[in-house]
């Protein structure tokens, strides 16, 4: 009679076993073998869709490197029921590194890589393609932002630590890449250290490479339509001895109750919280605990979606992209006052208008604009 329980028993163990892996997984890409690490926790089971967080490791660094040793997300997966992704760079051929960003001249584009990424595993696992995030450090902090940019139909909300965003100008002169061009309301949230000496994760920036963190800000809170001002609240300084303290700082109330969160380390080096430098805060615990907040429809069960919707019906704005010329149709017959301001939160131009009015927009230059009428925000790109 303890035979068929004993049977049971053995199953029971070997599917839960077989349930939390860890695989290497292998894609023939763009003429390459490129290979990522695939965390499946315990408590997947196959039968309710998944987030998927990716995780992409600095400039010259390995995937099984930063999981060991920096931004292990593993028991964070086991408690959450996420699976968790760490793909390889490949070698630049420039210099022999690891790389998100190949030195031109280079066809090397690896969004497209983490696209077939997101593709091969929805067809393997159950994953809720609404929940699909980002995170990087240092270089992959910077490539994160890229995905931000240029995958973000496919990316619910991203964080960088110790990494910049590129310039618009840069990213167009140098990569050919065009502009940053999100399309929907997107999490952000960002983990710089004021005294990160490195080029690329500057927290004053490097002009005309490199964004500073409040360019950064700027841009993503713009994007958003959150508050112009931040909340500013102090971390606890739990670990007196690491040198370094913590701010909160959060754009909040942004189109579909999206924010932007910056974790402001103060005396923070080029580090990763909670593994090396401030101990104050863990990165990785962080990075969960917010961006799982959110999907590609904003903060999940938002409360004003409805009124954000009614933006669109209040305000027609064409064309959008536009050449140089902008009509401006809304249901009031009072002039109304607009704003444009600059993806780095600059007013460009000032002005009144009427229902149907035709504004004059040549003297700008190519690239993606904020107009600020009544109250409202509306993204505009200048073809």
């Amino acid at each position: 009679m303890k035979k068929p329980t004993l049977l049971f028993s053995a199953l029971l163990l070997f599917f839960n076993l077989f349930s939390q892996q860890q695989i290497i997984k292998n894609l023939f890409f763009d003429g390459q073998n490129r290979n990522y690490i695939v965390y499946i926790p315990s408590s997947y089971d196959g039968t309710t869709q998944v987030p998927l967080v990716f995780n992409f490791h600095g400039g010259g660094g390995t995937s099984s490197d930063f999981l060991n040793y920096e931004n292990d997300m593993r028991p964070i997966a086991d408690t959450a029921n996420f699976i968790a992704v760490y793909p390889q760079a490949a070698v630049d051929p420039t210099d022999g590194s690891n790389s998100w960003l190949h030195k031109t001249p280079t066809t090397h584009n690896d969004v497209n890589f983490i696209e077939a990424i997101i593709d091969t595993l929805s067809y393997d696992y159950n994953i809720d393609n609404d929940r699909v995030y980002a995170c990087g450090y240092s270089e992959g902090g910077i490539f994160s932002y890229e995905l931000g940019c240029r995958l973000n139909n496919r990316i619910a909300g991203f964080a960088s630590v110790s990494g910049s965003m590129l310039v618009d100008a840069f990213r167009v002169s140098y990569y050919n890449l065009g502009n940053c061009s999100p399309i929907h309301p997107t999490a952000v949230l960002l983990i710089p250290g004021t005294s990160d000496f490195s080029p690329h994760s500057s927290y004053s920036g490097l002009q005309p490479y490199y964004m500073s963190v409040n360019e950064i800000t700027t841009y993503w809170a713009n994007h958003n339509n959150t508050n112009t001002n931040p909340t500013v609240t102090s971390v606890p300084n739990t670990n007196t001895s690491d040198g370094s303290t913590v701010e909160m700082r959060i754009w909040e109330n942004g189109d579909n109750c999206v924010a932007v969160q910056e974790l402001k380390v103060i005396n923070g080096g080029h580090d990763w919280p909670g593994s090396s430098g401030n101990m104050d805060i863990n990165a990785s615990q962080e990075i969960w605990k917010f961006l799982s907040k959110y999907d590609v429809n904003g903060l999940i069960n938002c409360g004003s979606t409805n009124l954000f919707n009614s933006y669109t019906n209040k305000f027609e704005i064409f064309p959008n992209p536009f050449t140089d010329l902008l009509t401006i149709k809304f249901n009031t017959k009072k002039e109304l006052n607009f704003e444009i301001f600059s993806s780095f939160g600059r007013i460009v131009m000032t002005g009144n208008v009427n229902n149907n009015d035709v504004i004059d927009l040549s003297v700008l230059e190519p690239q993606v604009y904020i107009l600020k009428i009544d109250g409202n925000s509306h993204k505009l790109i200048k073809k």
